[in-house]
């Protein structure tokens, strides 16, 4: 199996992350084969999938978890709002985001391409840490499920090690 990153990200008043499950970051996983991102992502249940780019201002999905792999290029991204994380992502990293984590493309190269995609293929939303979001973006995190599935992995990998422990 390959290596990962995990990290934790505590609610910060503006972006509520997911203090309960970790983000997990696959760097590398799909490198030799970035063109088989999406195929892997739908494999394993996670489906909706899009090919784009990620928005450059802070946002989270309270409703789904979701996860990004990077078919083509670079991009630094901030992970859990001001106060967060920069990460670097290439051709063949995986990042899963859980429900509440804030994300924003802070660059890219011109070439950047990343997929995202949705366990069980479910719908997102789109917040933007706005006060009047509150509450209920709050219980609607509480309410995600814990996918069955990791999306690079199936039924191995850390969404099953590590997601499905804490629940």
């Amino acid at each position: 199996m390959s290596i990962y990153k995990l990290f934790i990200f505590e609610d910060n008043g503006t972006i509520p992350n997911n203090p309960d499950l970790p983000v997990i970051l696959y760097p590398g996983v799909f490198k030799k084969h970035p063109q088989e991102i999406e195929t892997t992502f739908k494999l394993n249940n996670w489906r909706n999938s899009w090919v784009n780019g990620v928005l450059d201002y802070h946002h989270y999905h309270s409703n789904t978890h979701e996860v990004l792999g990077v078919r083509a290029g670079s991009a630094k991204l901030l992970l859990g709002g001001e106060t967060g994380q920069t990460i670097e992502m290439k051709t063949g990293d995986v990042v899963i985001l859980p429900a509440g984590t804030g994300h924003k493309k802070l660059t890219s190269s011109a070439d950047f391409e990343i997929i995202g995609a949705y366990p069980d293929g479910k719908d997102y939303n789109v917040n933007t840490g706005k006060p009047n979001e509150r509450p209920q973006v709050l219980l609607d995190i509480q309410q995600v499920e814990t996918p069955s599935t990791d999306p690079v992995y199936g039924n191995r990998g850390q969404v099953v090690e590590r997601w499905l422990r804490c629940n």
